[in-house]
């Protein structure tokens, strides 16, 4: 956890604070469970403890910390049902924007998306699981930006880490594979201007991991025994 939560500037401290708390939770630094006291969290970052409590605020209204007054704030353990609910949300968001967005793009944009998929598969190669992430959400940040729709954006924002942290422990050769190949399908629909196959293909990504999250979430809720680590040799 130390090597996360680094101390922070001055400016934004509040939303400093915010990324960095969030940042540790989705990769499992601060794992579920673990009780949150913001005068140790406040030292650790190098802040007051008020960004720090703000930060908790909003991370608590967004289901990844949950609090009892006068009693405990921890990290949230995944639950099916709120993982389930945040994947439809984020999956129809990006099913929106696919679609609004297909019309919209041009060169520049699709040759962007080709180069995410590459980096995406030499990760997955590398057993680079976060840079693996991080080009999968380049990738579909492009269909987000271009679609202009902020709402949208905003929403996706706020549920998709939810997701990653559940994603983390689930991200495999095969499965990601198979990712790969998807992000060509969806970019040669986009490329070829068929925003309905765009929004089909979209859907078809978002759903298996919906159905992936959902399905480790409920083994481990029923045996006890956490889903297995990432394996990618």
């Amino acid at each position: 956890m130390d090597d996360v939560l680094r101390p922070v500037g001055r400016t934004l401290l509040r939303d400093r604070a915010y990324e960095s708390l969030r940042e540790a939770i989705v990769r499992g630094d601060l794992a579920p469970g673990a009780l949150l006291k913001d005068a140790d969290l406040a030292d650790r970052l190098g802040l007051s403890r008020a960004p720090v409590r703000d930060a908790l605020a909003r991370l608590t209204v967004e289901g990844l910390v949950e609090t009892k007054p006068q009693s405990y704030t921890r990290v949230t353990r995944p639950v099916s049902r709120i993982v389930r609910d945040a994947a439809s949300v984020v999956r129809v968001m990006h099913e929106l924007a696919a679609r609004t967005a297909v019309p919209l793009l041009g060169p520049e944009a699709i040759r962007a998306m080709r180069e995410a998929n590459e980096r995406f598969a030499a990760a997955v190669r590398a057993s680079d699981v976060e840079a693996a992430l991080d080009a999968d959400d380049e990738l579909h940040q492009i269909l987000v930006g271009a679609s202009g729709n902020h709402a949208a954006a905003a929403t996706i924002d706020r549920y998709t880490p939810l997701l990653r942290r559940v994603e983390r422990r689930l991200f495999g050769d095969a499965d990601s594979c198979a990712s790969a190949e998807l992000h060509t399908h969806l970019i040669d629909a986009c490329a070829a201007g068929d925003a309905e196959e765009a929004v089909r293909i979209t859907s078809e990504i978002w759903a298996a991991l919906e159905q992936l999250a959902d399905d480790a979430i409920e083994v481990a809720e029923v045996t006890g025994i956490p889903a297995p680590a990432p394996s990618m040799a």
